[in-house]
């Protein structure tokens, strides 16, 4: 019975504890997502930041807040700080080996967010895999495709491939290729496109329209098209102008010609 009873007297002190460490990661968890929302709300709404540095900066002081938190668990069971740190500096060694992987993608995300290849909001192409930037934090970019998926990118995988920013710049240069067949006049073919891109508001004058006969095909002449307009208006002027072009040399008689097969049947 006395043992039950020195059993039992031991134990309450631990579950006690047990119960103030999961309070504490509780409100911690709770406290870490709040500041750094509130980190990030303050630093967004600061024109002169980029939104990038503002989830970033978030992500980071996070992760600072959480591992006080933890500091504090383990201070509950009577783990000092100090023992915390001389533990940590013990087994740096391992710990590098270990998390050597999340180590540089820690500093791959800090390289993201000073020399900044890409913000949020741009559409990115990152080693061959291409999506608008959703999110920059401490170790991944989240990117979203244009049919709604999500691929997250390790920070280190990141810095270390070919970036492609189609959204870096305010214009882009969009070139449409069309065939005629080689009965029909190039110069007409090519004052058609001269005249459709040039009614199109959204196309710029600055640089001149380019369109040029590229190409001698198989079965048609490739002319080629050069126009620049808005980044954001890139996808629209691209579909809209091949539709209206296409349309025109219906009218005007201009042939778009397709490949055609011949069947030569040999008799015995």
């Amino acid at each position: 019975m006395e043992q039950v009873v020195e059993l039992t007297n031991g134990a309450w002190p631990l579950l006690l504890n047990a119960g103030k460490a999961l309070i504490v990661l509780v409100l911690g968890w709770i406290a870490a997502g709040a500041i750094s929302g509130m980190v990030r709300r303050r630093i967004n709404a600061t024109p002169q930041i980029d939104p990038t540095l503002g989830n970033f900066v978030a992500s980071l002081v996070k992760w600072v807040v959480l591992a006080m938190v933890l500091v504090a668990v383990l201070g509950i069971f009577g783990i000092q700080a100090t023992s915390i740190v001389a533990i940590l500096g013990a087994a740096s060694l391992a710990i590098g080996l270990a998390l050597q992987g999340t180590l540089s993608d820690l500093a791959a995300g800090v390289m993201l967010v000073v020399f900044r290849p890409y913000k949020l909001g741009q559409y990115v192409d990152i080693g061959g895999t291409a999506g608008t930037v959703k999110d920059l934090n401490l170790f991944t970019t989240e990117l979203v495709t244009p049919d709604n998926v999500q691929i997250i990118v390790p920070n280190g995988q990141s810095w270390g491939s070919v970036i492609t920013n189609y959204s870096a710049h305010e214009t882009r240069r969009v070139d449409l290729v069309f065939g005629i067949d080689y009965g029909d006049s190039a110069d007409k073919a090519m004052e058609i496109i001269h005249s459709v891109t040039g009614a199109d508001e959204r196309v710029l004058t600055d640089p001149e329209p380019w369109v040029k006969v590229t190409n001698l095909g198989d079965s048609s002449v490739d002319l080629t098209a050069r126009v620049w307009c808005a980044a954001d208006d890139y996808w629209d002027v691209k579909f809209e102008l091949t539709k209206a072009v296409k349309e025109a040399f219906d009218a005007k008689g201009i042939s778009i010609p397709y490949p055609h097969s011949v069947e030569i049947k040999k008799e015995a």
